[in-house]
C-alpha cells in the first residue's frame, strides 16, 4: 500500500508540472520572424539576408544578419572554437569595440556543427548592443549569423535563434548560398 501512495503521488506530481510546462510553453510568445532589407554596404561577402523578430514575439526586439562566407572557415576543424568564430564573425555589422560577454559554447544547425557567443558593442551613434554571434560550417564554408539585441539579451535569445537557423527558411537559404 505504501509503494502504491509513494508511486500515486509521483505520478501526481509528474502531471502536474506537465501541465504547468504545457501552460507555460503556451503563454509564451511564438518567435515569429521576417526578412527585412540588408542594410549594409556590399564588401568582399556580398549581400547577406536579414530578419527581424519583434518584442512582442520574442520578448525583445532581435535582428540576425546572416550570410555565407565561402572557403573561409577552417577546412580541418570548422568552427570548432572561440578563436575560429571570433575570426569568421561579423563584428563590423554591430560596431566599435566588441568584447565577448561570456565563453563560447558548441550548437548544431541541421547537419552543421559550430558555436555561439555572446558580446557586447558600441553600436551606431555610441549606443551599446548586445549582439550573438553564431558560425557553422559545411566543410571550408562558412555561415555567420549575428543577431542584435539590448545589452545584455544576447544570451536569452539564443535559443530562438537558434530555432531560427534550423528553420526551413534558412536551411533551404544556407542550401542555396552553399552550393549544395
Amino acid at each position: 500500500m505504501r509503494r502504491f501512495t509513494i508511486a500515486a503521488a509521483v505520478a501526481l506530481a509528474c502531471a502536474a508540472a506537465g501541465a504547468s510546462a504545457s501552460r507555460a510553453l503556451a503563454d509564451s510568445p511564438e518567435p515569429v520572424w521576417t526578412e527585412v532589407p540588408w542594410p549594409f554596404p556590399i564588401d568582399q561577402w556580398g549581400k547577406g539576408n536579414a530578419f527581424t523578430c519583434r518584442a512582442a514575439d520574442c520578448g525583445t526586439q532581435v535582428t540576425v544578419y546572416i550570410r555565407a562566407k565561402i572557403g573561409f572557415c577552417n577546412c580541418a576543424t570548422g568552427v570548432a572554437d572561440d578563436e575560429e568564430l571570433d575570426r569568421i564573425s561579423d563584428f563590423d555589422l554591430i560596431g566599435d569595440q566588441a568584447a565577448a560577454e561570456a565563453p563560447g559554447r558548441p550548437i548544431t544547425v541541421a547537419w552543421m556543427k559550430g558555436r555561439s557567443r555572446p558580446f557586447s558593442a558600441k553600436g551606431a551613434m555610441g549606443a551599446r548592443v548586445s549582439a550573438l554571434s553564431v558560425g557553422f560550417n559545411n566543410r571550408c564554408d562558412a555561415v555567420i549569423a549575428t543577431a542584435v539585441v539590448a545589452p545584455g539579451r544576447a544570451t536569452q535569445i539564443e535559443p530562438a535563434v537558434l530555432a531560427f537557423l534550423n528553420s526551413r527558411t534558412v536551411l533551404r537559404w544556407a542550401a542555396g548560398a552553399l552550393g549544395l
